[in-house]
């Protein structure tokens, strides 16, 4: 057990730290460029500190596998809280990783239950696992997600006013949660239409498994380059998935309303998905120089509106793509 939770860590640690480091990812942070007040040593440090929180995941896919807990007691909520709280205590940098930890904890869980048997990880194998345990997830789970998101000041997020979902700046949420027994699988379906992360986990990671994935193997198979690989499979799933995190942002400077935010930001997020897809389609991306110099342009561009225009949703599915790619095999 104990190698197996440790070759885990080691994998999501790696992931974050390979994608926080791809240069240049547009409106992005990454080793040439900072979004003030977080800067790429931020990011460093959070791939690092979020190390023990997977490991505890990874642990405990391991135990319900093994059937000595059921996959309800997992705990993906509280080894997300955990996570959040290390990775706060090693750095002054804001929030840097709440969305890549809320991807990896599944993920983590589930190649600890399918590692248990001794067995290589498939890419089929482990989405099963992931749907079969973000499924398993109990109120208990989302009191804890609730608890980790509240932890990082919860007034960036906006104000929720939808009815079904308790409100983040409401005291009686946790109650809500637990008295309604609103399950975290739950609470990320009901959340997904305006949130990128909330969607991908009430879809067994979709975007990470047949976007993602696909596209950094491939272009890694052609290039044998880490950088390229992954600053270009940013782009794809930024140029198929508009990103919510930037229409949030957009639509926060009209309404405190989160779901009406990234309705009104949504214009401004599909254009930039569409000028992602120009630069892969008509230049390649990273592959040509013609395309580098296209990637630079968009990445100044994206910078020019202080940090309104920051594909962060998109960054957080592209470490969970690579966290599946060193799973499954991969080594840089």
């Amino acid at each position: 057990m104990e190698k197996t939770a440790n070759d885990i860590m080691r994998a999501a640690q790696l992931a974050a730290a390979l994608e926080v480091s791809a240069t240049p990812k547009p409106g992005n942070v990454h080793r040439n460029a900072d979004n003030p007040p977080t800067r790429f040593e931020h990011f460093l440090a959070g791939a690092v500190a979020l190390g023990p929180a997977v490991r505890e995941a990874a642990v405990q896919g391991v135990r319900a596998s093994s059937e000595e807990i059921k996959y309800s007691e997992i705990g993906v909520g509280r080894c997300l809280k955990r996570a959040v709280l290390d990775i706060k205590s090693w750095h002054s940098g804001g929030n840097t990783h709440l969305g890549v930890c809320m991807l990896f904890m599944p993920l983590a869980a589930a190649a600890g239950a399918l590692l248990t048997h001794g067995f290589k990880i498939e890419v089929d194998e482990l989405r099963s696992e992931v749907v079969r345990i973000i499924e398993a997830t109990t109120s208990k789970d989302a009191v804890e997600f609730y608890r980790a998101v509240s932890s990082l000041d919860a007034g960036w997020l906006g104000r929720i006013e939808a009815h079904d979902i308790p409100d983040l700046s409401s005291g009686e949420a946790l109650a809500e949660i637990s008295s309604g027994n609103i399950t975290l699988y739950e609470l990320m379906r009901r959340s997904a239409e305006w949130d990128g992360i909330a969607s991908e986990l009430s879809n067994g990671l979709r975007i990470s498994f047949t976007i993602g994935y696909p596209a950094f193997i491939e272009t890694y198979r052609e290039t044998s380059d880490i950088n390229t690989a992954t600053v270009n499979t940013f782009l794809k799933i930024l140029s198929e998935v508009p990103d919510t995190f930037i229409a949030r942002k957009v639509g926060l400077g009209k309404t405190s309303s989160i779901v009406e935010a990234v309705k009104i930001g949504m214009a401004e997020s599909i254009k930039v998905s569409e000028k992602a897809k120009e630069i892969l389609t008509v230049h390649r991306g990273m592959l040509t120089e013609d395309g580098q110099r296209e990637v630079k342009r968009l990445d100044r561009e994206l910078r020019s509106r202080g940090g309104t225009l920051n594909p962060g949703t998109t960054a957080d599915i592209t470490a969970a793509s690579l966290m599946i790619a060193l799973l499954t095999g991969f080594r840089p």
